[in-house]
């Protein structure tokens, strides 16, 4: 085998063997193959594809190039979930709580943030001593307790998907729904889980933006799931608008543990996370999804939920306190209130654009190693369809590193799509 027979088959779409797919993600992570020759590899395959053979034979390859965890010592049915990336997204902090509650276990692993998009990392990171590198043992020892906790990502694990993700990021090569399916499913098979969830978002603060092409990259994901023998269900949710009303890491926690202590019980992320718990703890075999849709909601309105995540966050090294106080996170020390210029009909939120407007914030980062602000950010004061009055607020800029907000101000001004006198403004 050779890499220039491999590039030259998908460029001409011809399908490679599981055998050239598994030598070929060897020897690029052993650094037999250069960096440019695999890039021409994926870019080859963002133009043609791969087949649902080859995208398997991929994922497998990818999963099997470092480590896999084995959960065994973990006495619950395991279940782990995974987002495909979104603006306000902190449903896992809600959903994990909420389904060990249920009496399942969500051993996860998660990533930081990078670009537009919060990692579930950094915002369990705004919470005062909260630890998120810790060894397998006290992890497991964690979940066998309360049935949640969620640790950054082991260097050891799927080290194929690193080396060339960072290629992807790199060459254009991101959008390519094989490639995604590849990359999200090999870390997650790698993890062992008994359960998958998928919530692939769709949307303007999404990777896929269509409905069409979420639909098939859920599906893609499933039949992948299904074939590496693992029970696993994808739903597509909306990110055509920020989730819930606060975006930024120390915020998301303070709208997360509002949820769970009972203050937001309706809306776009209560219905999104009950949807989510319901789904999990029905593949996870705990009832029909109408009767774990009860189950989710009473865990929430009882209160289980947040005792679940007030001792994980205890556990790990983090203030449980927080779970009763919320100014005990991060707090900004500049603010700026931007506010409607004339009357207005809201017609559309644009996720993205809020998402790059908390970045510039300094709640997110371009680069990996960049520092972030945890409690920069924005909350929203309206939502898709509100009628707002001249002078009344549309949101709110947080953050500790920067007091001007001039340029941010505008372009979150901008990410706003109104009706006002008959002019028309819609994304």
């Amino acid at each position: 085998m050779n890499i220039i027979d491999i590039i030259e088959r998908t460029k001409n779409s011809q399908s490679l063997s599981s055998e050239q797919i598994s030598w070929l993600v060897e020897s690029y992570t052993a650094g037999i193959i250069p960096d440019y020759q695999m890039s021409a590899w994926l870019m080859a395959v963002c133009l043609n594809g791969l087949t649902e053979e080859e995208t398997s034979a991929l994922t497998l390859a990818m999963r099997d190039s470092g480590d896999k965890l084995d959960l065994s010592s973990i006495s619950r049915i395991t279940a782990d979930k995974h987002s495909t990336g979104g603006v306000g997204d902190k449903t896992t902090l809600i959903i994990g709580p909420a389904a060990a509650a249920c009496g399942i276990a969500v051993p996860k692993m998660s990533g930081r943030g990078l670009g537009h998009t919060g990692g579930t990392i950094d915002k369990l990171e705004s919470i005062p001593g909260l630890r998120t590198e810790l060894p397998f043992e006290e992890f497991s020892e964690i979940v066998n307790k309360t049935g949640f906790s969620v640790i950054s990502q082991s260097g050891d694990l799927c080290p194929a998907d690193k080396k060339m993700y960072a290629l992807r990021s790199a060459t254009a090569a991101v959008d390519s729904i094989p490639l995604i399916c590849a990359s999200v499913m090999s870390k997650k098979l790698a993890l062992g889980a008994d359960c998958l969830l998928l919530d692939v978002k769709c949307g303007s603060g999404a990777f896929m933006k269509t409905r069409q092409d979420a639909y098939k990259l859920a599906g893609l994901m499933e039949r992948v799931g299904a074939a590496a023998g693992k029970k696993t269900r994808a739903v597509v949710t909306d990110m055509s608008a920020p989730l819930g009303n606060a975006v930024g890491n120390a915020l998301e926690v303070k709208e997360a543990i509002e949820l769970l202590q009972g203050k937001i019980t309706r809306g776009q992320l209560y219905d999104t996370c009950i949807e989510l718990t319901a789904n999990m703890l029905e593949l996870a075999g705990k009832g029909s999804l109408e009767e774990c849709s009860s189950m989710a909601a009473e865990a929430i309105a009882s209160g289980r939920a947040l005792e679940v995540l007030r001792e994980t966050i205890a556990m790990q090294g983090g203030d449980p306190a927080v779970c009763d106080d919320t100014s005990l996170l991060p707090q900004p020390r500049f603010s700026y209130t931007v506010k409607a210029a004339h009357d207005m009909e809201i017609t559309a939120i644009n996720a993205q654009e809020i998402g790059m407007v908390s970045l510039l914030l300094g709640a997110g980062r371009l680069a990996k190693d960049d520092r972030i602000d945890p409690s920069a950010g924005i909350v929203m004061d309206c939502s898709v369809g509100d009628k707002i009055s001249v002078d009344a607020p549309l949101m709110t800029l947080y953050s500790s590193f920067c007091s001007d907000f001039s340029d941010a101000a505008v372009r979150a001004l901008n990410a706003i799509g109104y009706r006002d006198l008959g002019k028309v403004n819609n994304y």
